[in-house]
């Protein structure tokens, strides 16, 4: 199906930056224990569609690169971050990354390229909705222009190039993080009722 004439135009810069800000405010969990791991795994199993983000702690120098540090995730329940530099989450991320649950996101080939090295999967039902939108004439296609072109939210940038390899994330990251994982989710869902899938 084509785009909707009213998204035709794209947004601009100054458009995105009059819409209101939004951030999750939904519940977000710290995938640290067991227990955790268990029910993250449960609800990623109930879920048809997640969103699906990475952060890496940015580097700053000519060469220098450094891992993925995060994995977001974002069921209709809730967002669950995984700190990548404790391997007791791979499993669950692999099985998911694996799973026919719809994994919605920007820049994904990337994100799944940088995190297998850190543990073997096979990606199923991966969409990226950067592609999605380019596909359809969009040229900006990040996910703050999608948000707030298809949501008519703002999603504010400033936490980005944090480190997000630090064993403490701050409540600013979380929140940055976990926005980010839901604002895929709720993109895709929106793509979905258009039928631009």
């Amino acid at each position: 199906m084509a785009l909707p004439v009213e998204f035709l135009g794209g947004i601009s810069r100054e458009a995105i930056n009059e819409l209101p800000i939004r951030r999750y405010e939904g519940e977000v969990r710290l995938v640290e224990t067991p227990a955790d791991l268990e029910k993250a795994a449960a609800d990623f199993a109930g879920e048809r569609v997640v969103g699906f983000d990475t952060e890496t702690r940015p580097a700053f120098r000519v060469g220098q690169h450094y891992p993925p540090a995060l994995a977001q995730v974002a069921t209709g329940r809730a967002v669950y971050l995984f700190q990548l530099a404790q391997p007791e989450g791979s499993a669950v991320l692999a099985a998911l990354l694996g799973s026919p649950t719809v994994k919605a996101g920007v820049g994904l080939a990337e994100d799944l390229r940088q995190l297998q090295p850190l543990f073997p999967f096979t990606p199923a039902a991966i969409v990226d909705l950067g592609s999605v939108a380019r596909r359809h004439g969009l040229e900006r296609s990040g996910v703050r222009a999608l948000a707030a072109l298809f949501l008519g939210i703002r999603i504010p940038k400033g936490i980005k190039t944090s480190n997000w390899a630090a064993r403490r994330l701050s409540a600013a990251q979380i929140a940055y993080a976990a926005t980010d994982a839901w604002a895929c989710r709720e993109i895709y869902l929106k793509f979905e009722a258009l039928r631009l899938l």
